[in-house]
């Protein structure tokens, strides 16, 4: 099956957070609405002028879904530019090969494409300041960045990484 195909057959964020119905859906819908983007970051965000094609491989009940997948909505929401499918990694592990971490398939995997549906970058799981946190971070700073992370509060970091990648 080609990238395209794939493309094809994700489902949009709408589709996605329905695929529940109670706390998973919950928790994703309140990240999204707890968003907020300062008039600078959506201008940058508006500034992606080509076609951004994003495949997502995500599960609704997957902690770091609820959280990332949401803020690429907020992204769309503001710059139409930015197509969304989402897939589930359970059985399409083998097309997230080249994006393993440690042999591991990790979600949400965001892999982002050029209209023509080139490569441009990928984000994998979470931001880079939590990963960077808890690769160097003393127990206490590692509790603490978890508990803001889990409440959406690195969402701006997440866009940053996104704009970063598709600019």
């Amino acid at each position: 099956m080609s990238v395209l195909d794939l493309f094809n057959k994700g489902v949009s964020f709408l589709e996605f957070v329905n695929q529940d119905k109670d706390t998973y859906k919950e928790k994703t819908l309140d990240i999204y609405s707890g968003i907020i983007i300062s008039e600078e970051l959506i201008t940058e965000i508006k500034a992606v002028d080509s076609i951004i094609n994003v495949l997502v491989f995500a599960e609704i009940w997957c902690p770091d879904c609820m959280i990332n997948v949401p803020v690429l909505q907020k992204i769309a929401d503001i710059n139409p530019n930015f197509k969304i499918s989402i897939i589930s990694r359970e059985n399409h592990e083998e097309y997230m090969n080249d994006y393993k971490v440690n042999g591991k398939c990790k979600i949400p995997t965001f892999v982002f494409m050029n209209e023509k549906f080139e490569e441009l970058g990928v984000f994998i799981e979470q931001p880079q300041v939590v990963k960077t946190i808890e690769a160097k971070g003393k127990q206490v700073e590692i509790i603490v960045a978890k508990r803001k992370y889990r409440k959406g509060e690195y969402a701006i970091e997440t866009i940053r990484e996104i704009i970063d990648i598709t600019q």
